[in-house]
C-alpha cells in the first residue's frame, strides 16, 4: 500500500501530486510532502527510486506533467530555476558543480546572492565585506587554510564542502541537499553533519536532505520521507522509519 502524506501544516515546500514522466517511464508518481520551515527534512529510498527526480522537479529543472508545488505558499511549478533561487530556494548535486579552474574564495564570490543581483553588479568589483564573507563562510566549511588553492585540486570532500559552503553564499532560506556525504572520506563525515546543524539552527535555513547514508539520516533529520519505485511508500521519524517493515523490504528486497 502506497503512503499517504500526514502532515497536516503547510510546510515551506508543499508538494501534491506531483508526477513526472520520461519517455513512459514513471519517475515519480502522485507524490505529496511538506517540508517545513525550520527543520531538518530527510528524503530516503533506494536508487532509481525518483529522489532526484523529485529534487530537479521542485527546483525548476523540468516542467512537472501533473500536480503542484508551492514555496512559502506561492505555486512555482511554472517557474525556472533562476526565478526560484532569487526566491531563496537553492540545492547542491550528487557531483560537485564548482569552478574547477578558480581558486575557493573566487568560486565564493561568484556566488553572491542571486536575490540582490542585477546585471551590472555581475561585473562590478566585489565590495571588502562581501570577500570577508566569503572567508568566512570557507572557515566554517573547514576550508579557510586552503581559500587561495584552484578548486580542482582539492578532494573530492572538500570540492562537496566547497559547494555547500557557495550555497551558504547565496542566503538560501531552504537548501535542498542530493547525498551531501556521499564519496566523502568517513573521517570528514561527522564534521560535515555538524555543520549542516550549525547552518540549520544557527542561521535558521531550513534542510531538505537525500541520504542514503541510513545512519547520517536517521540522526540528522526530524521527519523522514522515504520513495519506492516513484511513489511514496512511508513518512515519519526516524525510529518510525528505521522500524517499518515496507522501508526495511524496498532496501533489503533486491532493489538497493
Amino acid at each position: 500500500m502506497v503512503a499517504t502524506s500526514t502532515s497536516t501544516t503547510n510546510g515551506l515546500i508543499e508538494c501534491q501530486g506531483v508526477t513526472k514522466t520520461f519517455g513512459g517511464v514513471i519517475a515519480n508518481n502522485d507524490i505529496a510532502l511538506n517540508v517545513p520551515e525550520g527543520r531538518i527534512t530527510g528524503l530516503i529510498g533506494p536508487n532509481g527510486s525518483g529522489k532526484t527526480t523529485l529534487f530537479n522537479s521542485i527546483v525548476g529543472y523540468h516542467p512537472l506533467d501533473s500536480g503542484s508545488v508551492k514555496f512559502k505558499g506561492k505555486e512555482i511549478s511554472k517557474l525556472r530555476v533562476p526565478q526560484i533561487a532569487r526566491m531563496g530556494m537553492l540545492r547542491t548535486f550528487q557531483q560537485t558543480r564548482i569552478y574547477s579552474k578558480m581558486n575557493c574564495v573566487e568560486n565564493m564570490l561568484v556566488s553572491v546572492p542571486h536575490r540582490r543581483e542585477t546585471y551590472r553588479m555581475m561585473f562590478s568589483e566585489y565590495a571588502p565585506e562581501v570577500t570577508e564573507r566569503a572567508e568566512e563562510l570557507l572557515e566554517f566549511v573547514g576550508l579557510y587554510q586552503k581559500r587561495l588553492l584552484i578548486s580542482g585540486d582539492l578532494s573530492f570532500g572538500q570540492q562537496k564542502l566547497l559547494e555547500f559552503a557557495m550555497a551558504l553564499m547565496n542566503e538560501p532560506e531552504v537548501l535542498l541537499l542530493d547525498e551531501p556525504t556521499a564519496g566523502i572520506n568517513p573521517t570528514l563525515i561527522n564534521g560535515l553533519i555538524d555543520r549542516l546543524r550549525r547552518a540549520n539552527e544557527q542561521m535558521g535555513i531550513t534542510l531538505f536532505v537525500i541520504e542514503h547514508n541510513m545512519r547520517v539520516i536517521m540522526g540528522l533529520a526530524e521527519h523522514i520521507y522515504c520513495l519506492a519505485n516513484g511513489k511514496l511508500l512511508a513518512e515519519g521519524t526516524p525510529d518510525k522509519i528505521r522500524n517499518d517493515k515496507r522501508v526495511i523490504d524496498a532496501y533489503l528486497g533486491g532493489h538497493a
